[in-house]
């Protein structure tokens, strides 16, 4: 018997802008798509638009300009349809420090009506590894604890549309490998879109690449089409004197080497004592920023 195909999600967004009401510009003409199932790491400097984008992309804000549509409806048509089949975490999250771990997971599982509240609760907490802590009041953890309970809300009732908003923030090294993974294993039959400033966290695990700044798309791709337009544009050298060999050169670091400070940086045209080197995608992200 033939298994049956999960339908994609589609969800277009069309000449996007937002103009908050003190006059900022907070996102210009934005138009993409994004499809299941993929991973899509969204990243850009602070106040880029990357959280203005995500909560329009969830009806928390209404666009000044453009369209965005959910499977060719509007987006104003099928809000609640959406909101079924998704998860978020904001950056911003709110948790109630007096409830346990699994009464705060039990009451996000009522606000989103879910039926079989105790199997989307288990299994939420088993994906974050919370099982020690299921009984232990949210006041009592850690930072990086904390952050896992607010993926764990995300994850209730398996939804097909994941946005996670800077997720790996407060975990340590081991625990943003374990999500790192985790999130990839989830968008093989998902749309997951993961905005963070941890470049590191998009490089090996991202289908899809957009790079945002000052409200515009400057980058849409695969992170490996990125890390080829800056080839030719990062180099090392030793620092002389202290000073910058051009203005348009951006230093990335300086280490302290037995022949003195080894800068590596990015730019336009490099130092002519440079030598090149191969991009790392945190290269190519800062030459784009920085030719912007």
């Amino acid at each position: 018997m033939r298994s049956e195909r999960k339908e994609s999600m589609r969800i277009h967004l069309n000449h996007l802008n937002m103009i908050y009401p003190t006059g900022k510009l907070a996102l210009k003409d934005i138009s993409l798509t994004l499809e299941s199932p993929s991973l899509v790491g969204l990243v850009g400097p602070n106040g880029a638009g990357k959280s203005t984008l995500m909560k329009l992309l969830v009806a928390g804000l209404l666009p000044t300009g453009g369209t965005i549509s959910v499977d060719d409806v509007p987006l104003s048509r099928c809000e609640k349809k959406l909101k079924e089949k998704l998860g978020y975490l904001p950056q911003d999250f709110g948790l109630y420090d007096e409830l346990t771990v699994r009464e705060f997971l039990d009451y996000m599982a009522a606000l989103k009506g879910i039926r079989d509240s105790k199997a989307a609760i288990e299994s939420a907490i088993l994906a974050t590894g919370l099982e020690e802590k299921r009984k232990a009041r949210i006041k009592t953890l850690s930072g990086g604890q904390r952050q896992r309970v607010g993926i764990a809300q995300a994850l209730l009732g398996t939804p097909e549309f994941l946005i996670l908003d800077e997720p790996t923030v407060g975990l340590d090294p081991e625990e943003r490998i374990r999500f790192r993974n985790f999130f990839s294993q989830t968008a093989q039959d998902k749309l997951v879109l993961l905005s963070t400033h941890i470049i590191e966290d998009v490089q090996s695990v991202c289908d899809r690449l957009i790079v945002i700044d000052r409200g515009q798309i400057l980058f849409i791709g695969r992170p490996e089409e990125l890390v080829l337009q800056a080839r030719g544009h990062v180099g090392v050298f030793l620092e002389q004197g202290g000073d910058e060999k051009t203005s348009a050169l951006r230093i990335i670091s300086r280490v302290n080497t037995a022949e003195g400070v080894l800068c590596r940086g990015v730019a336009e045209v490099l130092p002519q004592e440079a030598r090149s080197v191969e991009p790392t995608l945190e290269d190519a992200y800062l030459y784009l920023i920085t030719q912007e």
